[in-house]
């Protein structure tokens, strides 16, 4: 039952602007499951997800990318080593890395699965990802900032 009640909350923060614990328990309960305000909070701990901005002055519930769970250390160390700044030009986000390390850095990004991310083509200091929308830009900037300050 756990199981299939934190598939469900990833599939509601995902396809929903979810801003509290409470708004996710009544989305739960709408969808069947008989859910307390504790377990909800205990299932936000587990599953960690955060809060991001929306660019409206609200925030929602995402689900970020862990390493523990999606990316190996080697992956991790890559991107932390080679990566430099990025920043945002509508939905393309540009990534500047140490020289010769883009290619790399793509990769750990791409191992990632971002399903916010059409794209990417690396040279030698500098990726360009083709991300959806503007939106989804800053998403996966949050994401990326969240696997390098671990």
């Amino acid at each position: 039952m756990k199981k299939s009640r934190h598939q469900k909350i990833k599939e509601l923060v995902e396809c929903h602007e979810i801003e509290t614990q409470e708004e996710l328990a009544d989305r739960l309960r709408e969808a069947g499951y008989q859910v307390t305000q504790a377990t909800v909070s205990r299932d936000i701990r587990e599953l960690k997800l955060s809060k991001i901005p929306t660019g409206d002055g609200r925030q929602r519930y995402t689900v970020l990318i862990h390493s523990d769970h999606y990316l190996s250390d080697k992956y991790i160390r890559v991107l932390k080593d080679g990566f430099v700044s990025m920043d945002m030009a509508q939905n393309i986000l540009v990534v500047k890395t140490v020289s010769g390390m883009a290619m790399a850095v793509a990769a750990a990004v791409d191992a990632m699965k971002l399903k916010e991310i059409v794209g990417s083509i690396a040279g030698d200091d500098t990726i360009m990802m083709a991300v959806r929308t503007v939106e989804d830009t800053e998403i996966v900037m949050e994401k990326i900032r969240s696997v390098l300050e671990e």
